[in-house]
């Protein structure tokens, strides 16, 4: 499937293009953002796929990044990644970013005071739950322990989702929940897929599957399929997979949203159904089973013994 090009010309200010997408600025470096799912949720019109495999209220959760610094260029990724994010002057500290971060969730919060119950809005200015994951690489913020920990000591439970491209983070962080992208089952197509910055990054995620192995915090294997672009070899993956042994496994329909669209098409968005095919593909090579699947997600979530456990 060729790939589309995106003219760089068309994003000037990046930080405006940023707010323009619904972004919150936090601090020098962070950024705070609501999800669709957020808003139908604080309206009590539905939750997201990881209310249903890990019990996350949709409204009480903060999606957030530390540095929206990326060492990857994905093409399926929805951020303007043709445009580099330049390293900070200065970090700020892990008190500073939950402290700003939860101010800016509290303010985007409030703008939904006119169509949401007021329970329900109460509820979305005190998150009990942290995506690390918004945009950027998490695990390039050389701080991330103690971030975690200090939203831990803030009640939060917290998710953080990295490439993996940094091993030696993945060995320190112990969030509530630790995911890692799987997005090819091959040098090659990774190389295809997720135009890394350099070329040493598949065997750091070589090394981060090992790292996975050894966590004792829950861990998950996230799997974005785009179709005819790395939606095949599924024993592949499934090799890879047995490396980190984890607890749950992924398996997502590539998106049709945001950069993405000048990439990719629409067409290569798998249905759900050919994600399910996919996934008990990949359940038989390794052993596991199907646990649970949100269809208008194309979502299926994979576990060891077809049960998963809510954090909340």
């Amino acid at each position: 499937m060729a790939r589309r090009k995106v003219k760089t010309e068309d994003i000037t200010d990046f930080k405006s293009l940023l707010k323009k997408q619904g972004y919150s600025l936090a601090g020098r470096h962070s950024a705070v953002k609501t999800c669709l799912w957020l808003r139908r949720s604080i309206k009590d019109e539905g939750e997201c796929y990881k209310s249903v495999f890990y019990g996350i209220h949709s409204h009480r959760c903060l999606q957030m990044t530390p540095t929206l610094m990326c060492n990857q260029k994905c093409l399926h990724c929805w951020r303007p990644t043709e445009v580099d994010v330049p390293m900070p002057v200065g970090w700020d500290s892990p008190v500073e970013i939950v402290g700003s971060s939860i101010a800016s969730q509290r303010k985007l919060v409030s703008g939904f005071g006119d169509s949401a119950p007021l329970e329900r809005w109460n509820e979305g200015k005190n998150p009990r739950h942290v995506a690390i994951s918004l945009s950027g690489e998490p695990t390039l913020f050389p701080h991330l322990p103690e971030l975690v920990d200090e939203f831990k000591k803030q009640g939060l439970t917290t998710f953080v989702v990295s490439n993996g491209t940094v091993p030696e983070m993945m060995a320190k962080i112990n969030p509530s929940q630790l995911y890692m992208s799987l997005d090819a089952p091959d040098r090659e197509t990774y190389e295809k897929v997720c135009l890394p910055k350099s070329s040493s990054l598949w065997d750091n995620i070589l090394k981060s599957l090992e790292v996975l192995k050894t966590k004792e915090t829950r861990t998950v294997i996230r799997i974005t399929l785009i179709k005819g672009v790395n939606m095949f070899d599924s024993e592949g993956y499934a090799e890879l997979i047995k490396i980190a042994e984890p607890d749950y496994i992924e398996v997502k329909a590539y998106m049709h949203l945001g950069f993405s669209r000048k990439r990719l098409p629409r067409e290569a968005m798998p249905s759900h159904d050919e994600v399910m095919s996919f996934s008990e593909e990949l359940a038989e090579h390794l052993g596991y089973k199907v646990a649970e699947d949100v269809e208008v997600s194309r979502v299926v979530l994979l576990s060891k013994d077809g049960s998963v456990s809510h954090l909340i």
